[in-house]
């Protein structure tokens, strides 16, 4: 067992702890560098989701008009060609 532990995480466990917080704590610091806490970071993926569920929505409601649109022209057109295909 310990060695597909070993296997899957590509060095013993304690080995592989180390280096992720050692990785952690550089990119925790060049983020910080850079003005980035974990509150923006959680609240910009927050809004960047939000933002895309009401425009995937709106986008939507947009299909909606445009089908209706569509459908004022289409559908008698199509009437009329069926009641004179009809005729014959």
């Amino acid at each position: 067992m310990a060695d597909g532990v070993n296997r899957f995480l590509g060095d013993t466990p304690g080995r592989t702890i180390v280096k992720l917080i050692v990785v952690c704590l550089i990119v925790g610091f060049v983020l910080a560098f850079f003005g980035f806490t974990p509150d923006n970071i959680v609240d910009s993926i927050r809004y960047h989701v939000l933002d895309l569920w009401y425009n995937g929505f709106r986008a939507l409601g947009r299909v909606g008009s445009y089908l209706l649109l569509g459908a004022i022209v289409v559908i008698p057109v199509f009437i009329i060609l069926r009641i004179f295909s009809y005729r014959r």
